[in-house]
């Protein structure tokens, strides 16, 4: 809401008005504009967003919160794109874990940037092999651009059985009858990938 300014004549004061016609104030005026323009603004940003697409993570590509190299390590894998070219040097953001990718997210965020896409791993989209390393049962990692889904788009199920490469991650589906398979199978909870917060990391 932006401070009255004073200079500015009510309603009661405006003088000139031929008969009949409804009061409108300046500030009530300026302030449509000013709506308007916000609309547009946002409006272009949505277009820039909806514009962008994945790319493939490339072999020896580290992850940008943990360090780890992406392809070598098994579970859902992330990348954001921002506004700013950051220390990315251009690229995406790039991350060997759905955990990874929020908490970069969020972090990324806090200091002020902005994120334009979120991209996930979509179990939907590929054809997952499913492993046991050490007792831990775990899915394979895509990093092919086809096999991620926007955030919007996507389920993501928290607390299963499945470990990805930095221990219990979210592994998210675009189908609603995967996401209730895979709950059958590995237990866990769905939720909008969107709905993630710090407080659903800390959870996992």
């Amino acid at each position: 809401m932006e401070p009255s300014d004073p200079s500015t004549p009510s309603s009661d004061t405006q003088t000139n008005r031929p008969e009949g016609e409804s009061p409108v104030s300046r500030r009530a005026l300026l302030g449509g504009i000013a709506a308007a323009g916000v609309a547009g603004v946002a409006g272009c940003a949505g277009d820039e967003s909806a514009s962008i697409s994945p790319v493939s993570i490339d072999d020896g590509q580290a992850c940008d919160q943990c360090g780890m190299i992406v392809s070598d390590h098994p579970g859902t894998v992330g990348q954001v794109h921002f506004e700013d070219d950051g220390p990315e040097g251009g690229r995406p953001a790039q991350f060997c874990s759905g955990t990874c990718t929020y908490t970069y997210r969020f972090d990324a965020e806090d200091e002020g940037r902005t994120a334009l896409a979120t991209f996930l791993t979509d179990y939907s989209a590929v054809e997952q092999a499913v492993f046991e390393e050490g007792g831990d049962t775990m899915f394979s990692s895509h990093v092919e651009s086809d096999a991620f889904a926007r955030e919007p788009e996507l389920t993501v199920v928290v607390r299963s059985e499945i470990i990805g490469a930095m221990g219990p991650d979210l592994i998210p589906f675009s189908e609603d009858g995967d996401v209730d398979e895979f709950v059958a199978e590995y237990g866990g909870e769905a939720m909008a990938a969107t709905e993630v917060e710090r407080a659903t990391l800390e959870a996992l």
